[in-house]
């Protein structure tokens, strides 16, 4: 069976702060309207409750989750609706216990008694989540949707359809393995952004690709901007305060621009120091990701949780190593770590509920140390050296947020994810593909492994590790 896992399956634009716990129950209400829709019931019904089992339960308010299934049963799309907006929405369901169900029906809604946290776990996945219908004729529907990371929401019957019916994937290049990926750059003469170009061209136009992948890239860059120009404290109850203005402030003093693009430059412009990169890099990871903490427009790449690898990895390309590069090579390293990270998705898991943070931050790093590699002249074998030299390095990385929030110790772990992708990649530019020992395969199946054996408390629960050295009231 052949999955086609476009880069825009991928890298997705939504709400923080995690793709999920946020991003994936919004998509299963969504996906709930739908069905009620399409056997003609929505008008139907008088009341619903949701039900949240596993990691979702555990750690959902900590991730709004509640705020995230509200804003998907009123009809508020992730990739659209107004940052602005969202606590205005939500306070005015509390407040009035009603919703304006998939904006065509006003039904009484008590977030406190209709949305139930369930600390059991559901034996398909470790994120799930069911819906019921009460309808006025006294009938009722249930349906039941697992949130498996990075925003990908399905369903199990649908899983085990797949396993019985084998899928053809429509890709020219048909790629579950990074052992087969590189078999089709040797055999084509191509880069691995290529192939993966040849690829999504089968799925829409050269102008549909180029127009998302730039609109991916502004969402990243006016994320990073939003959080070097925003001061104050993190919402949650943790009182983190935001870093990134502040190391800004520092790093480029008083700058003249007015706008993301604008402000790009300026820091092309700047003299950075050596002892400062690392500075830049850190300051752009904590950017996304405080961004993301506070219910923010960001790009799960792969995950909400790691968003601020690989903007953070990009930018420094733009802005320390090719002051030249433009949009040819922000669409390269978007898709050569989209690619790399839908390998990981089908060898193993993107989601920390399932594998801990090796699955977010790990896979993160590896999708930007690989797209870092190509952009900066690395061959196809030297790009996978360098996705499997970062996840090596991030391998039984555990999950455990404190207070089930994405906050400590997450938004500084996007800055080191990203150091390390860095690194990866400039070690394998150095390193002659032939003295390779570790396939990036090998480290894929031994990510998987480890997510096996890994203590469920140490899987996004809150139930080990920071989460229980650490309490609410020492923060």
């Amino acid at each position: 069976m052949e999955e086609c896992i476009s880069v825009f399956d991928m890298l997705k634009i939504g709400i923080g702060p995690s793709s999920s716990h946020t991003l994936g129950p919004w998509r299963a209400a969504e996906r709930f309207l739908n069905e009620l829709r399409n056997t003609d019931k929505i008008h139907s019904v008088s009341r619903i409750k949701v039900d949240l089992f596993g990691s979702l339960s555990l750690t959902g308010k900590g991730h709004a989750t509640d705020f995230a299934l509200m804003l998907g049963l009123s009809g508020q799309d992730p990739e659209y609706i107004p940052v602005d907006s969202i606590t205005s929405i939500v306070n005015s369901i509390k407040t009035e216990k009603s919703i304006l169900l998939g904006n065509e029906k006003q039904i009484s809604f008590d977030f406190l008694n209709d949305i139930i946290f369930n600390k059991n776990f559901l034996p398909f996945h470790a994120n799930g989540l069911t819906f019921t219908s009460y309808f006025s004729d006294n009938t009722d529907y249930t349906s039941t949707f697992y949130s498996i990371g990075g925003g990908f929401v399905v369903k199990e019957e649908r899983i085990n359809a797949k396993r019985k019916t084998a899928i053809k994937c429509a890709f020219p290049f048909q790629i579950n393995k990074a052992a087969e990926l590189l078999d089709f750059c040797i055999q084509e003469q191509k880069k691995i952004s290529e192939i993966v170009y040849e690829n999504e061209k089968s799925m829409r136009s050269e102008t549909e690709i180029h127009s998302e992948l730039i609109r991916i890239w502004d969402t990243m860059l006016e994320c990073m901007y939003i959080g070097c120009h925003t001061e104050g404290i993190l919402p949650g109850g943790l009182n983190v305060h935001r870093r990134a203005f502040d190391m800004h402030q520092n790093l480029i003093g008083l700058g003249n621009y007015s706008n993301p693009q604008s402000w790009l430059e300026q820091i092309r412009l700047t003299e950075v120091k050596f002892r400062q990169i690392l500075q830049w890099v850190s300051c752009f990871a904590l950017a996304v990701n405080e961004v993301n903490a506070a219910l923010g427009r960001v790009v799960t790449a792969p995950t909400n949780g790691s968003a601020g690898v690989i903007p953070s990895v990009l930018m420094y390309y733009l802005v320390i190593e090719n002051h030249q590069a433009g949009e040819k090579e922000i669409k390269q390293f978007l898709m050569v770590a989209g690619e790399i990270g839908s390998i990981f998705k089908k060898g193993s898991t993107i989601s920390a509920a399932m594998g801990g943070c090796q699955a977010e931050i790990g896979v993160s790093s590896a999708m930007a140390a690989a797209a870092l590699c190509e952009v900066m002249g690395g061959s196809p074998e030297q790009v996978l050296m360098a996705a499997e030299i970062a996840m090596e390095h991030h391998l039984g990385m555990t999950c455990d947020p404190i207070g089930g929030l994405v906050q400590i110790p997450c938004i500084e772990r996007n800055t080191m994810g990203a150091i390390k992708a860095i690194n990866a990649a400039e070690l394998a530019i150095g390193t002659d593909p032939k003295n390779a020992k570790v396939p990036l395969d090998k480290v894929i199946d031994t990510m998987w492994q480890t997510a096996k054996d890994m203590n469920n408390k140490y899987k996004e629960t809150s139930e080990g590790g920071l989460a229980i050295a650490v309490n609410m009231s020492d923060c």
